[in-house]
């Protein structure tokens, strides 16, 4: 396994990849991504350099996450420093063939590497209060929920609820 940037030339394979991470989570009662978010978030990670890449074998993209400076909805959450220098993990996902097999946790472990290589004191990250395999997985990898949270209105029939977790680095 390597970590490395993303690259324009791999946004068609993460698009198609995110994509199918949609359909996983919808058939399993999540409803949290859709057709525009994360992936219409991409290109952008990519030219902002904040966006890996995990490669497998024969430098099959296995993982994705981004690795933000800030969040915007940071202020929401009482965090352990709030003052530090802290990175924040967004849109990580893994391969549908490669689900359940470690490979987030290899993902999360790269990514607390390169925060704590870039001067983090912390990583931190937002999950939907109905994404509970997410929160188990977070927790079960060492991150704490933090308290307070922060809601976002999609339209008039649904709002979701973030929780903050974050753990040092």
């Amino acid at each position: 396994m390597t970590i490395r940037l993303a690259q324009t030339d791999d946004l068609p394979f993460l698009e198609e990849m995110y994509r199918q991470v949609v359909v996983a989570m919808r058939r399993n009662g999540l409803f949290i991504w859709d057709d525009v978010y994360p992936a219409a978030f991409l290109a952008e990670d990519i030219a902002q350099k904040r966006l890996y890449v995990l490669d497998g074998q024969g430098d099959e993209i296995t993982a994705c996450y981004a690795l933000c400076r800030e969040h915007t909805e940071k202020d929401a959450v009482l965090w352990v420093h709030p003052d530090e220098n802290a990175l924040y993990l967004d849109r990580l996902a893994v391969h549908v063939e490669h689900a359940r097999k470690g490979t987030g946790t290899k993902a999360l472990r790269s990514a607390l590497s390169l925060a704590k290589h870039q001067g983090a004191v912390a990583l931190r990250l937002f999950v939907a209060e109905s994404n509970l395999p997410a929160i188990a997985f977070y927790r079960k990898n060492g991150f704490c929920q933090r308290e307070g949270l922060y809601e976002e209105v999609i339209d008039e029939a649904l709002t979701l609820r973030f929780y903050g977790f974050e753990t040092a680095v």
